[in-house]
């Protein structure tokens, strides 16, 4: 699969050209998503354009639209978040699993997405990261803390990975593709 990048199979599967498809990648800073971004985009990562204020990075690529953010901590930029949620196809949640310490934190920050009206039956893929190192949690012991059995509203799938040697990556992709909802504009 390789450098040819998840874009392009998500191309194939749209329904009409000018339908845009709208991504949303999100974890704590540190969770390891502008290395998945690069796994995802390979040709159109240099598209990737931090947004001023508060660090949205926007990949446009023809027809979708992929927006990423560090979410913790910054509470005061938060009300602006909604602004992004808007017509989301798929919520793409980065976590490291090897970083113990902030299960707690993520997992709040993740309850707290779902609770988003306007994310509501979205469906969600978690990427376990950093699945490399020695220390990392394995994907069930993850979805245990982050409570995902209790996800009623939404389709969802924890995917083990590592966004540094792609490993798992195009797993979660695939997930994505079968799942994605490309709801009515």
């Amino acid at each position: 699969m390789g450098t040819m990048g998840l874009l392009s199979i998500l191309r194939r599967l749209k329904q009409s050209p000018e339908q845009e498809v709208r991504l949303l990648l999100l974890g704590l800073d540190n969770a390891g998503k502008t290395t998945l971004l690069k796994q995802l985009a390979a040709e159109d990562i240099s598209h990737i354009t931090p947004t001023q204020g508060f660090n949205i990075k926007s990949v446009q690529s023809s027809g979708f639209k992929l927006n990423v953010w560090d979410i913790g901590g910054q509470r005061k930029i938060r009300p602006y978040w909604r602004n992004y949620f808007e017509n989301t196809d798929m919520l793409i949640y980065v976590i490291d699993s090897s970083d113990r310490k902030r299960f707690e934190e993520t997992s709040l920050e993740l309850a707290e997405l779902l609770e988003e009206e306007k994310l509501a039956a979205v469906p969600l893929l978690v990427f376990a990261n950093k699945q490399d190192l020695m220390t990392a949690s394995p994907a069930s012991e993850l979805a245990e803390s982050l409570n995902l059995h209790t996800i009623r509203d939404r389709m969802w799938q924890v995917q083990a990975c590592s966004a540094l040697t792609a490993e798992g990556v195009q797993d979660g992709m695939t997930w994505v593709c079968r799942n994605i909802r490309f709801r009515k504009r």
